[in-house]
């Protein structure tokens, strides 16, 4: 009896020390949450973009001035239904100089030049990543472009001089001349771009950890050309006043008949590189571990580019009869064709990003 008492007595005493334990703070230290992700956009990356070139305000000014022309003329008079010259030694002589000829402002004007093509090639950048949602990186890149554009401006020139009539058997003679020049003429531009290449800063917005958007913005460079065709048509006549009188051959009322046209052709050509700027934004996605894709508009202007151009037209070697009017020195354009290069390029590129220069992974302790 008295055994099975005792025993009874440690039993209680036992199960009261555990329930006073229980009730005791415990010593353990407290479990952490796990730390966050490393930050995975900081580091090197590179990859590949293809996309296309759309042309905007482009646009070509082109100017020219046209050499004057010195033209001589062979008079036709009608006496009695019947046509007299002059003597081909005296008309050969006769000179009229500084006439414009309007060639130079046929090919004048101002039109559009649209560039447009395919662009492929790769970039190469750096992340950081600043905090939970923020990443800041340089890109730079280069790409062979297809961007093309062809355009044509028409334009018309012309001119008109009067002077005294001129004789040659030393008798005086009355009247003017007038002579007149008409021109059309047109200019063709192909212009490109080979190449083009930028060098960007990028600032980004995470809304989650894999989606980026972000603004970028630099300096843009690449490699341009053109070349111009020049072409003009100039006719040149000439018309006697009413009261003109020749004594020597005592003509009355004359008219002048026939004239020329004299062709022109010419242009120019030039390759350069021009630099520029640019501006735009996009979105990428790292789709799975160390890659991503994005997509992104870039706004880009490269300014101007001066062609040089000329264009000449050869005089008639001599004076025939069937034409009475005729230039009697080479004629030449000089001019500028200004070629404006800007654009929008939309892409897509892949990345692959090699995280050096990142943070290493946190293994978490527990």
């Amino acid at each position: 009896m008295k055994t099975l008492l005792l025993a009874s007595t440690l039993l209680a005493s036992i199960a009261a020390g555990s329930a006073f334990a229980a009730d005791l703070p415990s010593r353990k230290a407290p479990i952490l949450p796990p730390p966050p992700p490393p930050p995975m956009w900081t580091g090197f990356y590179a990859g590949l973009n293809a996309g296309y070139g759309f042309g905007t305000n482009s646009n070509v000014q082109a100017l020219a001035l046209g050499q004057d022309a010195t033209v001589s003329t062979l008079y036709r008079g009608v006496v009695d239904s019947q046509p007299i010259y002059l003597p081909a030694a005296d008309a050969a002589a006769t000179y009229y100089p500084s006439l414009p000829t309007g060639a130079g402002l046929a090919q004048s004007g101002s039109f559009a030049n649209t560039q447009s093509g395919f662009i492929g090639g790769g970039q190469v950048g750096y992340n950081y990543q600043w905090g939970a949602n923020f990443v800041v990186g340089l890109e730079a890149d280069m790409q062979g472009t297809g961007i093309r554009g062809r355009s044509h401006g028409v334009g018309v020139g012309g001119a008109s001089t009067t002077n005294p009539l001129l004789c040659f058997d030393g008798e005086g003679c009355s009247g003017n001349i007038t002579h007149n020049a008409t021109s059309i003429g047109s200019t063709t531009v192909n212009a490109g771009v080979d190449w083009i290449g930028t060098v960007r800063g990028r600032l980004g917005y995470l809304f989650t950890p894999t989606m980026l958007v972000y603004a970028t913005g630099g300096l843009t460079y690449g490699g341009v050309y053109a070349n111009v065709q020049n072409y003009a048509v100039t006719s040149l006549s000439a018309q006697v006043s009413n009261d003109v009188k020749i004594p020597a051959l005592d003509a009355f009322p004359m008219g002048l008949g026939g004239g020329t046209n004299h062709t022109f052709y010419g242009g120019g050509s030039r390759s350069q590189t021009l630099v520029g700027w640019n501006v735009g934004g996009g979105l990428e996605w790292m789709f799975m571990p160390n890659w991503s894709l994005k997509a992104e508009g870039i706004y880009w202007n490269m300014g101007n580019m001066n062609v040089p151009t000329a264009s000449f037209a050869a005089a008639p070697v001599s004076v025939n009869w069937s034409s009475p009017l005729s230039a009697n020195n080479p004629l030449a354009t000089v001019g500028n064709v200004r070629v404006n290069y800007q654009g929008v390029i939309a892409r897509m590129g892949i990345n692959y990003h090699f995280n050096w220069g990142g943070s290493a992974p946190v293994v978490a302790q527990y």
